[in-house]
Formats: C-alpha cells, sequence, structure tokens
C-alpha cells in the first residue's frame, strides 16, 4: 500500500504468510452429545431453545492476519517551494505500477513502485529531474516486536523479536552512478544525498512452513532466505527488473479488454482532469461507462497482484491491509467472501490466480477429515464459516448465527468442478479435485438425515448470519435443511455424478448412493409471499433487508435454478431479491447484480452496479453501508476487498453466461445505457474464449475459439459442439479447437480463420 505523501513516504507491507497463532486442534469431544441435544430440540420445534443450545457446538476462533510493517522514506524538500497543484498519484492498471509526481521549485520529483511476482520483491525508483536534486532517508519500522540492525553490505535487516510466525524484511538501495552519495546514519537508517536518482529494493520472507507445522518447530529462516533473494534481484538492473514484472503481469492482465463507452463523445474528455473520488462522486448523474470499465479491470488487477501460484489465497482485505490486527481479523469468511474472492477467476480469464484457493481447499480436507470424525461422527471432511492461515475447520466461536454453518467446504467444493468446467484439465479433476470432492461427499452424505416426509434433512442448519421468528414467536436461528444448505448439497451432488462420469468412475459406490440421495434432498420452496423461502419452513423474516442472499444460492454462484429449467423458482427469485431491496454492504451488493444477471434482468443488474459508486469517507464511514473509497477499494463498511472481485464477476455475467452446452450473448446488456461496445477475451465453460462486440444496443458480431495451449496444432481436428443464444433465437454450431469462428447478429457464421494467426483474433 503506497500512500503517496510529498515529504514522507509510507508503504504498508503485506506478508500473505503472517499470521498469529499455529495449527490447531479443531476438533470437540463433546460435540456428538450436544449434536443429539440440539436435534432433538429442532425436532420438537423448539427452535429458539435449539438454537441457545447449539453454542455448545461452537469452537475457537480465528487467528489475524498481520500487518509486517513499513518502508519510510523522508525527503529534503523545501516546503516553501512544493506546489500542491502539481501533485499526482495514480495506478496504472496496464503495468500494475503506482505512481506519484509532484514539483519542488523547478524540481519534478517522480516515484514509481512496482512488486514482482517473478523476483519476489517491491521496487521503487525515485528520481529528480535536476541532476543531484534527489535527498532522502530511508528506514524500516513495525508494530510487532521487531529489531532494526545493517549488515555488511549496509543494507537495512529487520526481524520479528516475539514468538509466533517470525519475518524478515531486507531494504537496498542503490543510486545513480557518479553523482551523490549513500551512508548509513547511527539510528540504522540509510540517508542518500545528491543523487539523480535512486532505486530502493525490499524482499522479505517469513517462517511460516505450512498449516501443519509449528511456528516453533520450522526449519525456515527468514533472514536468509530474503538475503538470497535479494542476491538474485541485485544482478538485475531496475530496467530488467521492470520488463521481468511487466511480461509476467500483462501476459495475464492484457488476456480480457473491455469498452463500454464506445461512440459515447461525452466520455471522450480526459479522465485525468478529475481525481477518482471526484469521479466516483459525479457518477451518479454522469453514469460514466469508463468509470465502470475502470473498476471491472481493477478487480482483474487486484486478483493477479495477490493469489498467484505459490501463495496464500486472498482474505479478506487481500495484501492491502495496514493494521495489526485488521476488521473480522482479515480471516478468509467460507460463507461468502473467500468464494466471492474468487468469482471472476474463470470468467475474466485469470485460472492460474486459483491455484492457491485449491492449495488451502486440500489443506482444509485434512484438518476437517479430524473435525467430522470427531464432532459428528462423520466420514469425509467439513469446513465450517471462518478459517485462517492455519486451516481451521472447526465452527467459530460465539452464537450458532455466525458460528454453527458446516456447508463452507461444500460451497468451497463447487470451485473445483467449475475449474473443470471452464479449463477442461482432465488430469487436475482427477488428480487434485476429484479426491477433495469425494470427501466433501462422504460427510454430506453422513451428514444428512431422515427426516420428515421422507426427505433427507441437515440438522442442525443455518441461514449464515440471518434470524427468523418461530412459530412461538421467539427469535431463532437453528432449524432443519435451509434452503442454503440443500443449494450447496444440490450443486456439490451433481458436481461429482459429473466429475463421476468424466472420469469413468460412475459406478463407484460413492456415486451410487449420491444418485440414490439425490431425489431424497429437500426441493426449494416458495414461500406465501411468493419469494423462495430461506428455511424449511415459511418462517417469519424480522429483517427482510438482510444482507444476505443465501437461499438464492441455487441462482448465483449455482445452477440448480434456472430460465430454462425451473422458471418459476426464477420467478420467485425475482421476488426474493425485489424484497432483499437495494441497501447493503458491497459484497451483498455485487453478489445482488450478479444474481439479477443471472436471471436476465439488465435494468436491476445495472442498478446494483451502480449502486456500488458511493463514495465513502473512510474517517466517517458509519454513514455509510457499501460503496467505495477514493481508491476504488470496495466497502463494507470497513474495507473488505471482496466486493471488487465480486463486482468484475457480475460485470461478466452481464455480458456472457455460459453451461456445459450453451451460451448467452449479453444476457443483462443495460442497452440504454452500454448501447455499443465490446468486450474481448472472456472465458466460458468447455475451455472457450468469447469475444463480443455491439452496436445501438444490439449484437454485431462475436468470435468463440478454444484451443489447447499445450500443442495448439494438436488440437486442430478436435470438434465441439454449443448451442448459443440471443435474445430468441439459438442455433447449434460444431466447431474445432484451433480456429475461431466469427457470427454476425444474426447467429450466422460469417468468418472462420485459424487461431495459430494472432491477428484473427
Amino acid at each position: 500500500m503506497v500512500w503517496g505523501g510529498v515529504f514522507s513516504e509510507t508503504i504498508n507491507l503485506n506478508d500473505d504468510t503472517l499470521w498469529t497463532g499455529s495449527p490447531g486442534n479443531y476438533t470437540n469431544p463433546d460435540a456428538p452429545k450436544a449434536l443429539s441435544e440440539v436435534r432433538k430440540l429442532v425436532n420438537d420445534g423448539k427452535y429458539a431453545e435449539a438454537t441457545t443450545s447449539a453454542v455448545k457446538l461452537s469452537g475457537e476462533g480465528s487467528n489475524a492476519y498481520q500487518l509486517l510493517g513499513d518502508i519510510k522514506l523522508e525527503f529534503d524538500h523545501n516546503a516553501a517551494a512544493y506546489d500542491e497543484k502539481t501533485y499526482v498519484r495514480e495506478l496504472d492498471l496496464d503495468t500494475a505500477t503506482a505512481k506519484v509526481g509532484y514539483s519542488v521549485g523547478e524540481v519534478r520529483f517522480t516515484r514509481e513502485h512496482f512488486a514482482s511476482y517473478p523476483d519476489k520483491v517491491i521496487t521503487s525508483k525515485i528520481s529528480g529531474n535536476k541532476s543531484g536534486s534527489l535527498s532522502f532517508t530511508a528506514f524500516l519500522d513495525s508494530k510487532l516486536p521487531h529489531r532494526v540492525s545493517l549488515n555488511a553490505q549496509n543494507q537495512i535487516v529487520m526481524e520479528r523479536t516475539d514468538a509466533g510466525i517470525q519475518f524478515s524484511a531486507i531494504l537496498d538501495i542503490r543510486i545513480s552512478d557518479g553523482i551523490g552519495t549513500i551512508s548509513v546514519l547511527e539510528d540504522k537508517k540509510i540517508q542518500v544525498k545528491g543523487c539523480d536518482w535512486a532505486v530502493v529494493l525490499l524482499v522479505a520472507s517469513s517462517s511460516f512452513e505450512g498449516p501443519f507445522t509449528k511456528p516453533l518447530d520450522s526449519k525456515k529462516k527468514p533472514t536468509y532466505e530474503a538475503s538470497n533473494t535479494l542476491k538474485t534481484v541485485k544482478g538485475y538492473s531496475y530496467d530488467e527488473l521492470y520488463a521481468r514484472h511487466l511480461h509476467d503481469y500483462q501476459t495475464l492482465f492484457h488476456r480480457v479488454s473491455i469498452e463500454l463507452s464506445k461512440g459515447l463523445k461525452a466520455f471522450e474528455k480526459d479522465a485525468s482532469l478529475l481525481t477518482t473520488a471526484e469521479r466516483v462522486k459525479s457518477f451518479k448523474t454522469d453514469e460514466d461507462p469508463k468509470l465502470v470499465e475502470l473498476l471491472f479491470q481493477y478487480g482483474r488487477y487486484l486478483l493477479i497482484s495477490c493469489s498467484r501460484p505459490g501463495t496464500q489465497p486472498a482474505n479478506l482485505q487481500g495484501i492491502w491491509n495496514d493494521k495489526v490486527t485488521p476488521p473480522w481479523d482479515g480471516a478468509p469468511h467460507l460463507n461468502i467472501n473467500l468464494q466471492m474472492n474468487y468469482w471472476p477467476a474463470l470468467s475474466c480469464n485469470l485460472h492460474e490466480c486459483q491455484e492457491p484457493l485449491f492449495d488451502y481447499i486440500q489443506s482444509l480436507s485434512v484438518n476437517g477429515t479430524k473435525t467430522a470424525k470427531v464432532n459428528y461422527n462423520a466420514n469425509g471432511w467439513v469446513a465450517h464459516s471462518v478459517s485462517d492461515i492455519w486451516a481451521k475447520t472447526s465452527p467459530d466461536r460465539g452464537e450458532a448465527l455466525w458460528a454453527l454453518w458446516p456447508m463452507g467446504g461444500g460451497w468451497l467444493c463447487t470451485h473445483l468442478w467449475e475449474h473443470y468446467a471452464y479449463t477442461m484439465n482432465k488430469d487436475f479433476l482427477a488428480t487434485k479435485a476429484y479426491p477433495v470432492l469425494e470427501g466433501c461427499v462422504l460427510f454430506l452424505l453422513d451428514w444428512l438425515i431422515e427426516g420428515k416426509e421422507g426427505y433427507l434433512q441437515t440438522n442442525p442448519s443455518t441461514s449464515p448470519e440471518h434470524m427468523f421468528t418461530a412459530p412461538d414467536g421467539k427469535p431463532a436461528s437453528v432449524s432443519y435443511s435451509t434452503t442454503m444448505d440443500m443449494s450447496i448439497i444440490k450443486e456439490v451432488f451433481s458436481n461429482i455424478v459429473s466429475a463421476a462420469k468424466v472420469l469413468g468412475k460412475s459406478e463407484d459406490e460413492v456415486i451410487k448412493k449420491v444418485v440414490k440421495a439425490q431425489p431424497r434432498l429437500y426441493p426449494t420452496k416458495v414461500s406465501k409471499d411468493g419469494s423462495i423461502m430461506e428455511w424449511a419452513q415459511d418462517f417469519e423474516d424480522p429483517d427482510v433487508h438482510h444482507r444476505h442472499i443465501s437461499h438464492l444460492f441455487g441462482v448465483f454462484p449455482g445452477q440448480t435454478i434456472t430460465l430454462e429449467k425451473s422458471p418459476d423458482l426464477c420467478k420467485a427469485a425475482e421476488n426474493s431479491l425485489n424484497k432483499r431491496g437495494v441497501e447493503g454492504p458491497g459484497w451483498s451488493t455485487t453478489w445482488k447484480a450478479a444474481s439479477w444477471a443471472r436471471l436476465h434482468n439488465s435494468e436491476h443488474a445495472y442498478q446494483m452496479i451502480t449502486h456500488l459508486f458511493d463514495l465513502v469517507d473512510p474517517e466517517n464511514e458509519s454513514n455509510y453501508e457499501g460503496g467505495l473509497y477514493s481508491n476504488l477499494f470496495t466497502a463494507h463498511p470497513p474495507f473488505q476487498i471482496d466486493a471488487n472481485f465480486g463486482f468484475s464477476a457480475a460485470l461478466a455475467e452481464m455480458l456472457i453466461q455460459s453451461t456445459s452446452n450453451d451460451f448467452y450473448l449479453l444476457p443483462a446488456l443495460p442497452r440504454d445505457k452500454w448501447g455499443s461496445g465490446s468486450v474481448k477475451g472472456l472465458k466460458a465453460r468447455g475451455n472457450v474464449t468469447v469475444s463480443i462486440e455491439w452496436n445501438a444496443g444490439d449484437l454485431h458480431e462475436f468470435s468463440v475459439w478454444s484451443s489447447d495451449k499445450r500443442a495448439l496444432g494438436a488440437v486442430e481436428n478436435e470438434m465441439f459442439t454449443k448451442t448459443i443464444h440471443y435474445k430468441q433465437m439459438s442455433v447449434v454450431t460444431t466447431m474445432s479447437k484451433g480456429k475461431v469462428y466469427t457470427f454476425d447478429k444474426q447467429l450466422r457464421l460469417i468468418r472462420t480463420s485459424s487461431l495459430l494467426n494472432p491477428s484473427s483474433i
């Protein structure tokens, strides 16, 4: 996090492995007895009493994500000569570079900062455009107990001194050749005097060795590892480091481009004339589509920047946390937050960014096996609503309202199947996804018990963080077979049956049990007011505008409620969304937007998209719900990053939707707002890439292609068939991989070209 001060600069340093605590037990030997007690109370219709009793099933709270520390820079500027009108701060999404520029007298000072994934270094270049004009002092600091020293290379080394996960950060500075001096001060600071430019390098490492190793048992040596990284990095010039960073980042970022403002001259003004805050403020009147484009790409930038192979999964604040104890501990919440963080990974063409999530699910499956066995006498594995870096799988502490929800693992497992559905990577499905998915299913089969009317039910069951009024008038949160529970189970069961078919496992015993159980799952029902019932009974809802829309999981991100298969339930889902209303936190807003898009309702999807564009004052954010900060981070408030990702996913959902067999083009395009535009590079299920262009609110043409990136030529003749839908038209088309197919607005094929020719895309 680059704060961009003039006379002093602070750069917050996050290491995504820096957390409190150590591996936990995550089991409760007393849980089986408590579970029997709660189930009996639920079966007797004593829901308030069951809610009170269910606290006995609660566990310990999660551990907390922590801020490593700060780079501090203090500049020798003449305050009287500083011209504040010359100040510019920006984040260039195309290059993933943060920039600060300003003038002091006749000298223009600039700073450029980037964090390099390939070289594991934060790099800052500081320059003055007049020879010898740059002088500053640099040092490291942290709110955690630490010591600072200078090594033999005159680099600043900051190391943690208390117990827990250890860290080391090393700062090195190089300056322009032959101009200026660099010296070490007694207070462990580095002073630069009279140079043209300086490059500041920051590397860091921690002792985290995985979720199953206690910090005290770790063999990792953070200072040694950071030093080795720095030795490698110093072999590159600044230009080489920047080029390596750029190639790595742009390979991902440039896959998708979007234009929603084509031909709208009113928005061809130079956006740099306005601050981002001013643009957000004016959005309610000008509805600038370029700002929508920017927020869409910002979400993709953030995901690329915080979740890559080998990192930890994106948490509640990502890697932009500035607190030792962030809100809600910065912990991944499995009842929407962690999943939403990865919604754009597939549709927005960033499938590699999901790898940390899959590694994390694997760890959850290990701890969750113990939790399932001890707490519930069940096979397979389970995870609840809140976790941490140690892959905590037990219920959270406190009330059942938020603590007791054993469906977190099930929801996460839908991402495993979706990854295959988008990438068609059979090796991933067989070796990584299926074993974990099967373990989840084994738990769900054991968790389901014989219930009323011959249905299989979940008991106890909650709808995340939402209360109901029991028939006796008492407030309660625990009942049986909530719609959220059953929707997730239906989705997971459907996923594993599909996966088993792909892998030739349809005759396995676990699949036979799933197929037998599927028709006995409690159905989704419609309440007396015409909305989707959130609970198995039509309980009174004391908060109809509640932030969660858990009972609509089957609409989005699930696929069990669709316009084609269940139009009546879709109408009930619309009623539910209308009843929930527009207001809500940022993540709730984007979830509603994606759900409206899935229902092909462009008016309401757009309404939710625009609702996010409220400027939030971080000094007075209690008066807000949802909205954006001036740097476009999304607000709960306080800051949560999930809505940034949810926004990108929801916008993609408005432009292209898919199943394993179908494409839906521009299903929720607000034609009166984004009349002409284009999107290139979005992904659809079946490892298909789609580009769409529309004019005057109507489809102009679109292209689709599929390839095996490992051997384009080898798949030239492999065929795939899709049904393409636009408005009331549908066409079934068979295509070859390795070729680009372009269609007109009547869905007629007008062009075929080779994917090996870049100009064809």
